[in-house]
């Protein structure tokens, strides 16, 4: 039997678009000899919908299109897609997050979704109620055990007390059945480390159960969410067969006959070309699935705006990234030729506009308030929000999205100025640590010098003071993002910072400035996730709070 495994790109809440797609796909595994085409979880609605499905006009709509679906599909293949069902009159949550098998015209068998994460990004004990143990599914001879993504993930979480991998197993063993292929349909996450972290999960079913696995996922950029698809088909001996591409819209055929396939990707990706992808994907989708065509952001000639604005260019074409170099006093030679020579690399259009007079003006209408007191950070975040301003200007005259521009050390410890250079509507790269925007800078390189080779070995500076470098606040970035990976991403604590070796004083101060800052990052733009743990609504702390460790 040939199976198709389809990662597709939805939109949230576009079902007929969504639904589209899916029939095209569907027609094309048709003509590829497919008997099974497998789409990823919630499919339909794209994932996640949120608060969207406390609406009973979302809840229609979406069932009226999984009907329309079901007629349109072609009726002599078998295809199984992530939906809604609702449970109208029963006791709990009112819906179920399903996987539902259509053929000849009508849904032949349903999957409900056990485990139910609450964790991180995630918030489906919110809406859903868990599903009961299902039924195996047979098709051409062969017997699937199907799942719906956090389904395969019991050991790995240890947040469950039941496993429904298991219990298929169990159950089918007591019934004398013989599982021929385990399926997960998914809409899973990307983080950096994620592929790894899939792949021995995957490797430990195939190797306890002794059978292929199938995987199919979401793939595309949905809020501050990146879905990576890489949907695979795996054998009986933990091998990947067949592969899909990472971050576009794919399909891959698999024969079960000899459990052989297509590779459309590597087996498994470098992290750092993972990232990239996943960013330039974040930024297209995110701009384009909010209807804008094109974008601005400023170039300061340092690290961050940079690679920030390669992305955008591999992203939208450079024709569509205008880059704004906004001299101050304090800006060097250096920096306003570094970014324009990035521009040129690039292709991008670029403005200069010079604040100097503007700065001056506002010196002086404060000039009687401020009567007595010495310069301070209130002159170097007058800058930044001047920038921010006329970013904002061109932004609304042009229709362009701003972008900004901060890295993830300098949004943990507030290295950043509120309606300065936070303004923007996505913050591309604000979950990637500094270390690591240099290791994407290098990367973008690799062939060819698009970032400026200066801007990669000079010391990062803010400029909006004589002589400044980040490191006269700052611990060195490599001390500071080890510190904020290990309190961030793994829990670690004040004594356990000390005990790993971290001088104590630095560790404190780094602590109390993440404390402080909550407040900043509650205003930022949404960013980017690609780590364990980003700023954002998958990690939820109170601005006003004062536990000190």
């Amino acid at each position: 039997m040939k199976i198709a495994l389809v990662q597709i790109n939805p939109v949230i809440g576009d079902f007929a678009e969504n639904c589209h797609a899916i029939v095209l796909a569907a027609e094309q595994a048709l003509i590829q000899g497919c008997e099974l085409a497998i789409f990823p979880e919630m499919v339909v609605s794209g994932y996640p919908p949120q608060d969207l499905l406390e609406r009973q006009s979302f809840l229609e709509d979406h069932d009226r299109a999984v009907a329309q679906l079901v007629s349109d599909l072609p009726p002599s293949l078998a295809v199984m897609f992530g939906c809604l069902e609702q449970r109208q009159g029963l006791p709990g949550k009112p819906l179920y997050n399903s996987v539902v098998v259509a053929k000849d015209g009508a849904i032949v068998h349903r999957v409900r979704k056990q485990l139910l994460p609450s964790y991180d990004v995630f918030d489906e004990t919110r809406y859903f109620e868990p599903g009961p143990e299902t039924e195996l599914y047979q098709l051409g001879g062969m017997t699937f055990a199907v799942t719906v993504c956090e389904d395969i993930w019991y050991e790995a979480t240890g947040h469950y007390c039941c496993d429904p991998v298991a219990s298929l197993f169990t159950g089918a063993k007591e019934h004398g059945s013989r599982i021929d292929c385990l399926i997960n349909v998914s809409a899973s996450p990307f983080q950096r480390d994620k592929e790894v972290i899939r792949h021995a999960i995957f490797r430990s079913l195939c190797s306890r159960y002794q059978v292929p696995f199938l995987y199919v996922n979401q793939v595309g950029g949905q809020d501050s969410l990146l879905f990576d698809g890489r949907s695979l088909a795996m054998n009986s001996s933990s091998e990947i067969v067949a592969k899909g591409a990472g971050f576009i819209a794919d399909m891959v055929v698999v024969d079960t006959e000899n459990w052989r396939g297509e590779m459309h990707g590597p087996v498994q990706e470098e992290p750092v070309a993972s990232v990239y992808s996943g960013l330039v994907m974040g930024v297209r989708d995110y701009v384009r699935k909010c209807g804008f065509r094109s974008v601005v952001l400023g170039l300061s000639g340092g690290i961050d705006s940079a690679l920030t604005a390669t992305i955008a260019a591999d992203a939208l074409g450079a024709e569509n990234v205008l880059g704004v170099a906004l001299p101050s006093p304090y800006s060097s030679v250096d920096s306003q030729e570094d970014a324009e020579a990035l521009a040129h690399n690039l292709g991008c259009p670029f403005k200069v506009i010079p604040i100097s007079s503007l700065f001056l003006s506002f010196q002086q209408t404060l000039q009687s308030l401020f009567s007595g007191l010495g310069e301070d950070l209130t002159e170097q975040n007058l800058q930044a929000r001047i920038r921010g301003n006329l970013l904002m200007a061109l932004s609304n005259k042009f229709g362009h999205l701003l972008l900004s521009t901060g890295n993830k050390s300098e949004m943990a410890v507030g290295y950043c100025t509120l309606y300065g250079d936070m303004s923007g509507g996505l913050a591309v790269i604000s979950d990637v640590p500094k270390q690591m925007v240099y290791e994407l800078a290098r990367y973008v390189n690799r062939d060819q010098e698009r970032i400026p080779v200066r801007t990669l070995t000079k010391a990062p500076t803010a400029e909006l003071k004589p002589d400044q470098c980040d490191q006269d606040d700052l611990p060195p970035y490599a001390i500071l993002d080890q510190i904020l990976e290990l309190h961030l991403e793994q829990g670690a604590g004040l004594t356990a910072l000390i005990q790993a070796g971290f001088d104590e004083s630095v560790v404190r101060d780094v602590l109390r400035r993440i404390r402080l800052n909550e407040y900043k990052r509650k205003q930022a733009p949404m960013g980017l996730k690609v780590t364990s743990k980003a700023f954002g609504y998958g990690r939820r702390y109170p601005n006003v709070q004062n536990y000190q460790e």
